[in-house]
């Protein structure tokens, strides 16, 4: 049995368009996964710790077989494959790349070091946007509309780049 999953990516050191591009192409030749779409690249003021470079951010839809905690295992696998140490890091520091299992069909998971849907994905429109360019009828469970939840929000600082052009 599959499910419908949705993955959000984001980096802001090296060459950040690069690093998510790689990041959805790593995503595509999961075991198991098929990507099903890609939201354009979009450049975003950071988030949380905001004194470092802008995030290049993304989405990416896909259909998995991998239950919720072994698709986080891989997405942490992609991760350090592209130089991430999360034990080195501050949190919502600057990152080679960044993979957050943002939805994973209806699901609600609530266990050590997973938590979906993400935590925090109804607060931020870097995510809101391009999860919303690929799947315009976006529902957080528990938590409402995805559409909704944007429009209470500003998004001017969410700029899609012109050579991050979205795949189908």
């Amino acid at each position: 049995m599959s499910e419908v999953c949705f993955v959000g990516l984001g980096a802001n050191l090296g060459d950040a368009p690069a690093a998510v591009r790689g990041g959805i192409d790593a995503l595509s030749r999961l075991a198991g996964t098929r990507l099903l779409r890609s939201s354009r690249l979009y450049r975003t003021a950071a988030w949380g710790v905001t004194g470092q470079p802008d995030f290049i951010n993304a989405v990416a839809m896909l259909e998995t077989s991998l239950a919720p905690l072994a698709l986080l295992d891989s997405l942490l696998a992609i991760e350090r494959d592209a130089g991430r140490d999360r034990s080195a890091g501050t949190r919502w520091g600057p990152r080679t790349l960044d993979l957050d299992l943002l939805l994973y069909g209806d699901l609600a998971v609530d266990e050590p070091g997973l938590r979906v849907p993400h935590p925090h994905l109804h607060e931020r429109a870097f995510v809101l946007v391009p999860l919303l360019e690929i799947a315009p009828e976006a529902r957080i469970p528990g938590v409402g509309d995805a559409h909704e939840l944007l429009a209470r929000m500003e998004t001017a600082g969410v700029q899609a780049l012109t050579y991050g052009a979205p795949s189908a």
